[in-house]
């Protein structure tokens, strides 16, 4: 077989494959007008209680927040009694006994999230060999975390005709098109202790609200203090410019 023979096999090839390999390409997440996403933003508290709502009642059976104390709740209005109440809803391991036993006990405001899984290999054999992410720290672990976690939830759709998802599930804003999640919030999925309207877009407006918080509870102060140092820094500069004129005039007399 002669090189050009060769290189036109190759070429034929190559084309089949990437055709065959290559999935269609994920769009990107869409811009979604959130009350931290301002200059002066905050985390809309009830919208964040709402979403720990979601969270406990629908995400929390697969995805855990490890690096969320349920004391630090208390930066979303709870009080203590609440905080308890919320915390005491899940077992966590005590310290080993006399006999060396590691019972169960209720899990209390100092401690951290329980976990949905006692490990690794449990989460997956749970989730058809996926392994559901932890969740406290995905706002900022995604690029454009808010608006992708957002535009995820709400991309879940019958894949095209010919279009093999496998045992996964079709999702356009997800890179390759096929998600191993399946859909988790069509919305009615709880029942707002505040009353509000439980839609699927206000579920999960809610629960990235609450996500964002645990991804970045220090938002807020970061956002005051950055306004602050620039306040500083105009003061500052309108200081050495009238020093400038006052030492230029002097010179020049």
């Amino acid at each position: 077989m002669n090189n050009t023979k060769k290189v036109l096999i190759f070429f034929i090839l190559n084309l089949f494959l990437t055709k065959a390999f290559t999935a269609e390409k994920a769009l990107p997440p869409e811009q979604y007008p959130f009350s931290f996403s301002k200059t002066l933003g905050k985390i809309d508290k009830n919208s964040a209680q709402r979403g720990l709502q979601v969270f406990l009642e629908i995400c929390a059976g697969c995805h855990g927040l490890k690096h969320v104390a349920y004391r630090s709740l208390n930066n979303l209005g709870y009080s203590n009694d609440q905080i308890k109440k919320i915390a005491g809803q899940f077992l966590i391991d005590d310290l080993p006994n006399e006999e060396g036993e590691i019972l169960k006990r209720k899990a209390i405001p100092s401690d951290y999230f329980v976990e949905p899984y006692d490990n690794f290999n449990a989460a997956k054999v749970a989730n058809n060999g996926a392994y559901p992410p932890d969740l406290s720290l995905m706002v900022k672990a995604r690029k454009d975390g808010a608006n992708y976690i957002r535009s995820l939830l709400l991309g879940y759709e019958e894949s095209p005709e010919g279009f093999d998802v496998g045992e996964g599930y079709y999702n356009k804003y997800m890179a390759g098109n096929i998600i191993a999640m399946p859909q988790p919030l069509y919305g009615d999925d709880v029942v707002y202790q505040d009353g509000t309207e439980a839609s699927l877009e206000q579920e999960v407006l809610d629960l990235v609200t609450f996500l964002t918080w645990t991804a970045m509870p220090e938002l807020e102060s970061r956002k005051s203090a950055g306004v602050k140092v620039i306040f500083f820094l105009l003061i500052m500069t309108f200081c050495l410019f009238l020093s400038y004129r006052k030492i230029w005039n002097k010179l020049k007399n």
